[in-house]
């Protein structure tokens, strides 16, 4: 019964999802390095993102707001993708 969760939980079994999650690591990590961007910029831009928004104040909203559409301009086509492949595969 555990295991059942935990598989239904990670979506497949523990070794499938751990080889599925190193490999699209792997992938992401060639992409962000073709891109030069680095984890540790990653880390420096949220800071610098935190910093900026505590000396703004209020001024930053309108800056949060448009950092939220540019994030949902990628991330909802990506998640209504996924769900129609899902949906696809659960058809067959």
């Amino acid at each position: 019964m555990q295991g059942d969760r935990l598989t239904r939980f990670l979506g497949g079994s523990p070794g499938r999802v751990a080889l599925r999650l190193v490999f699209l690591s792997l992938v992401v990590g060639v992409i962000l390095s073709a891109l030069d961007i680095y984890p540790l910029d990653l880390l420096y831009g949220l800071q610098d993102f935190v910093e900026r928004l505590w000396n703004m104040g209020f001024d930053v909203i309108e800056q949060i707001g448009s950092y939220f559409l540019i994030g949902a301009a990628v991330v909802v086509p990506v998640w209504l993708i996924s769900r129609l492949l899902q949906s696809g595969r659960g058809q067959s």
